[in-house]
């Protein structure tokens, strides 16, 4: 990221909140890294912008389609066959 957090839109909000619960420091809607005594609701799970970096390093990466969209926007490339976006591994992609 060069500094500006992505901002989710609908469908890409509502594929992160179901990743936020394949995270190993979410409990019942709080994180529990941020919690120092009193619950902390986790921060992922209600925003629409990527906040947690624990989130975009551990979590995102299950879900290669939805990290290529935030992630990758300026790396990306349209198929010539289907329209789809995908990252290109050479220069041959079309």
């Amino acid at each position: 990221m060069n500094g500006k957090r992505p901002y989710m839109d609908y469908p890409q909000y509502r594929a992160a909140r179901r990743l936020v619960h394949e995270c190993c420091n979410y409990d019942n809607g709080n994180c529990i890294l941020l919690d120092n005594g009193e619950p902390c609701v986790c921060v992922q799970s209600i925003s629409y912008s990527l906040i947690c970096r624990w989130f975009i390093t551990a979590v995102l990466p299950l879900d290669g389609k939805l990290e290529a969209a935030l992630l990758h926007r300026a790396d990306r490339k349209r198929c010539t066959e289907c329209g789809g976006y995908f990252l290109p591994k050479s220069n041959r992609g079309k």
